[in-house]
């Protein structure tokens, strides 16, 4: 299936209402799994690996099937490795690519037991009873490892026999996600201590309260996104949104002043309008907010700004290599992305740079863009389509986190066909 995108003007009037955020959502569920009490979720997130989460903790199949799930099957190893009896854990042919090793190994340390069914280090998982889970309480892993391992193993810290003192080695990344867990535990009555590079939970139990799932910040990019791109008809609600929030993507609010996007908060959500022009540099470290790089590398691409980018670490571990899809896509625009040579940030060796530049050129047909089996390519480049028609291969790969999105489009005067 492929999609062909485009809207006839570059007016952006409407109120969209978004979903829950399937990073909050999928924490809430694990959390609600681990208490003794069970508790109601409001606005839980409508993303399929919300829905593959919610359905595996309460199937009693043998084998647990994920899918594309990255975060649902992390979540589930930890949870997993508590649980009595045998269950094996799988997902789709990228997923039994991506690394689980990291995760696996620290669970082990704590008395899990878990064997690899193919090549050690990846799924799929073969999770067994537990062998004096919880004797030992401390393990440390490498900072620089994926956030959802580690808050894997803090959503299962209180309800072992002896807590949980989890040491990150070296710099940590992703600390939003972190802080975000840590926060989720907090509104359930579980303390933490945090101090320098070491995490410390005693045993507790979850508290049982009703819980609203706040909207989803990286959803909400891609309407920054058709913000960017709008002329001075641009009257946007987005509902659903919290100005207090803790999702690292929340940062979106700042970053598009340099866009000329002003965010005002309000009852419902946050309110989008412009007020100047965008600046001709844009500069940031996606290291603590690597699901809105795709977002803004496009948005600097149509509008032909610069854009110097680190803390790309991640996204060549994702759903597929970000990194190398952005590469290829927007070099059928004619705007290139490059890794800096070492001597260009001699002032910060330990980070990479890249460097992007051109802008946005029609081709002479109509564009076309795989999506990678990655939603966020899918949902970066659509909005492209305010400046051009586009078509959109596998476009139905939105379904991982924001179903809604094409019927949302539509909402706003694009023609999706």
């Amino acid at each position: 299936m492929i999609y062909t995108v485009s809207k006839k003007n570059k007016k952006i009037q409407g109120e969209i209402t978004l979903t829950g955020s399937k990073s909050i959502s999928n924490r809430a569920l694990i959390i609600q799994a681990l208490c003794e009490e069970d508790f109601v979720i409001h606005n839980l997130a409508s993303a399929k690996d919300t829905e593959t989460l919610s359905a595996l903790l309460t199937s009693k199949d043998t084998t647990l099937d994920v899918g594309p799930a990255g975060t649902t099957f992390r979540f589930l190893t930890a949870y997993l490795s508590l649980q009595e009896g045998t269950q094996v854990l799988t997902g789709s042919e990228r997923m039994l690519q991506r690394p689980i090793g990291v995760l696996v190994d620290a669970l082990k340390i704590l008395g899990a037991d878990i064997e690899y069914l193919g090549e050690a280090g990846y799924p799929p998982l073969k999770i067994n009873t537990p062998k004096n889970i919880g004797e030992t309480n401390k393990v440390s892993i490498a900072a620089s490892t994926s956030s959802q391992f580690i808050s894997a193993l803090l959503m299962i810290a209180p309800v072992l026999k002896n807590g949980l003192e989890l040491t990150l080695e070296g710099k940590i990344v992703s600390i939003p996600y972190i802080k975000m867990t840590l926060n989720l535990m907090e509104h359930f009555g579980v303390t933490h201590l945090w101090d320098g590079n070491t995490i410390t939970i005693a045993p507790q139990k979850y508290q049982a309260k009703l819980f609203t799932v706040e909207a989803d910040w990286s959803a909400a990019s891609y309407h920054y996104a058709l913000a960017a791109f709008a002329g001075n008809d641009l009257d946007l609600q987005v509902n659903g949104l919290f100005e207090n929030s803790v999702q690292g993507d929340a940062v979106l609010s700042e970053m598009m002043t340099q866009f000329g996007i002003v965010t005002r908060f309000n009852k419902k959500g946050l309110h989008l309008s412009k007020t100047s022009e965008a600046k001709q540099l844009f500069e940031w470290d996606f290291l603590e907010c690597p699901d809105i790089a795709q977002t803004l590398s496009v948005i600097c691409a149509g509008q032909g700004i610069m854009g110097l980018y680190t803390g790309l670490e991640t996204l060549r571990i994702k759903e597929t290599d970000r990194i190398s899809a952005l590469q290829n896509e927007l070099g059928k625009l004619q705007v290139y992305i490059s890794k800096m040579p070492p001597k260009f940030h001699s002032k910060h060796p330990e980070k990479e740079f890249y460097m992007q530049e051109g802008k946005a050129v029609r081709p002479k047909e109509t564009p076309r863009f795989p999506t990678y089996h990655d939603h966020r390519m899918a949902m970066a480049f659509a909005p492209l389509a305010m400046l051009f028609p586009v078509t959109i291969e596998d476009p139905m790969v939105v379904v991982k986190s924001y179903p809604e999105y094409w019927d949302d489009l539509k909402t706003l005067g694009f023609e999706v066909e």
